[in-house]
């Protein structure tokens, strides 16, 4: 009974040893099961070999795999190889000395760290393959803000330094990674990958210097833009702290923001008024904080709003859907429209087809009887819309 149970744990560990998509080369190991009326010392000396055998192949595939890899020397598919290998060497080295029991402890432990390092490649294997690609996809949205950032500030006549050769450097690094993707040679993208990141990190250092010198250069349009606004906002507040009071509803913390808010404002205006734009752009990127506080608040001050205006169209279900349909199609035409004249459309056409979706998605809710859950796209939607009629207006 005793050598019965470990053979079953040697069959369940090296059956369990190689993840899916690996395999040993040789798998014609006898392992039928043996007469009960053998010696113990032979049944120990048999499983002994039995373990040996399995270990040389082992050590044989992970020495492939590392062999062609590169990893930190703190890596844990390197901590459990290198245990792996000790293990396996004091294992031969027992079974050598005739010490089968010894063979048998140290070569069941060196399977298990085999297990682990190959389950660990295998997951590796699994992120290059589908994170790598993602990650390049990714970059392509990224070089096109970088070629409009140096495209701009060469436009006004500001110093651009090296960032164009940054880019195209960056971009020829990406452009090798996703060949050793297609290779399917994963090792030298995961190489190639980080020198990209290097070069990517560059250009970031690089594009900010860029971004701040062209907000310095436009300083003036960016504080009136931010007074306009905010002037809004402030309004809308007002409002809603005034509605609020009447009816008893807490709103303090808004209040609060409010307050930190009109600080900010009134001092960049200040400025502003005396000509001071680059004190007034300094003073608004010292209270980015506060400033973003509000603007969440108003963010969902206009969910709420949207939600309600929703909840009261919507008792003439069928004269919402065309009036919102009618409002896509017409911001639809009106964006072609922009974009012919060179306005720059992409962030308003993304919402558009946002919006369209999420307005899809109620429709169809509704005919599921799901109205409540409908409502809630629908706001998306009509926020969604209103980003896109105030962009349309902006640039009109």
């Amino acid at each position: 009974m005793k050598w019965l149970k470990v053979w079953l744990v040697i069959g369940l560990l090296v059956g369990s040893l190689v993840p899916a998509g690996l395999s040993l080369a040789d798998e014609g190991t006898n392992t039928e099961p043996l007469p009960p009326e053998m010696e113990n010392v032979t049944q120990e000396q048999i499983i002994a070999e039995h373990i040996v055998d399995a270990l040389t192949k082992l050590s044989s595939m992970a020495d492939g795999i590392m062999a062609n890899i590169t990893l930190p020397e703190n890596s844990t598919i390197m901590e459990h190889y290198e245990l792996a290998t000790q293990y396996k060497e004091e294992a031969l080295k027992a079974y050598d000395e005739g010490d089968y029991y010894n063979t048998i402890i140290n070569g069941l432990t060196a399977m298990h760290h085999y297990r682990v390092m190959l389950q660990s490649m295998k997951e590796r294997r699994s992120e290059l393959r589908e994170d790598l690609p993602a990650e390049v996809r990714r970059m392509e949205g990224y070089f096109r803000m970088a070629e409009r950032i140096i495209s701009k500030a060469q436009e006004q006549g500001i110093d651009v330094g090296n960032a164009p050769e940054l880019l195209n450097q960056t971009k020829e690094a990406y452009r090798t990674v996703l060949e050793d993707i297609k290779a399917k040679d994963f090792a030298k993208a995961k190489e190639d990958i980080e020198k990209a990141r290097e070069l990517k990190a560059q250009l970031d250092d690089a594009l900010r210097g860029i971004r701040e010198e062209l907000a310095y250069a436009n300083a003036d349009k960016i504080v009136n833009a931010f007074l306009e606004r905010g002037a809004k906002g402030i309004e809308v507040a007002q409002e809603v702290i005034a509605k609020a009071n009447e009816t008893g509803a807490n709103v303090t913390e808004l209040q609060e923001r409010l307050d930190a808010f009109q600080a900010v404002y009134d001092e960049v205006k200040g400025m502003a008024d005396e000509g001071n734009y680059t004190g007034a752009l300094d003073v608004m990127k010292e209270n980015r904080e506060a400033i973003g506080e509000f603007y969440k608040a108003m963010e969902f001050i206009k969910r709420k709003a949207h939600e309600r205006e929703v909840q009261e169209r919507m008792k003439d279900v069928k004269k919402f859907l065309r009036e919102m349909y009618g409002r896509l199609t017409k911001d639809g035409k009106a964006l072609r429209e922009l974009h012919r004249k060179g306005v720059d459309t992409r962030r308003a056409e993304l919402q558009l087809r946002t919006a369209m979706q999420e307005f899809r998605f109620g429709v169809e809710l509704l005919k599921r009887g799901r109205p409540m859950e409908a409502k809630a796209h629908f706001a998306i939607a009509l926020d969604l819309t209103h980003r896109v009629e105030e962009f349309i207006l902006w640039h009109g």
